[in-house]
């Protein structure tokens, strides 16, 4: 039995710097909360492929799921991947 949709938002990281980063309703952010919060499975699977043709910008495509409220990560890599690096305070840590 396939698992039933959950709301989702598609993350990668950037090429460049390899920052996590998720697509927004206008281009890629690196706030969750800016994510675009997708609830239809068709709309993420197309906004999925669009993402993936974005292989200039960001490498390792995938959907995330989210608590809608917010959004929030309900999965601890994901909660762990919106912090940014765990060993010392940089990055996202440093100005939150």
């Amino acid at each position: 039995m396939p698992k039933a949709f959950k709301p989702s938002v598609v993350t990668a990281n950037a090429l460049l710097e390899g920052d996590v980063v998720y697509m927004g309703a206008s281009g890629w952010v690196r706030d969750l909360a800016q994510a675009e919060v997708l609830t239809d499975e068709a709309d993420a699977d197309i906004r999925l492929i669009e993402a993936q043709a974005q292989a200039d910008t960001v490498v390792g495509v995938y959907l995330a799921e989210v608590d809608p409220d917010g959004p929030t990560p309900t999965h601890f890599r994901e909660a762990f991947r919106a912090k940014g690096p765990s060993n010392y305070a940089h990055g996202k840590q440093e100005t939150a």
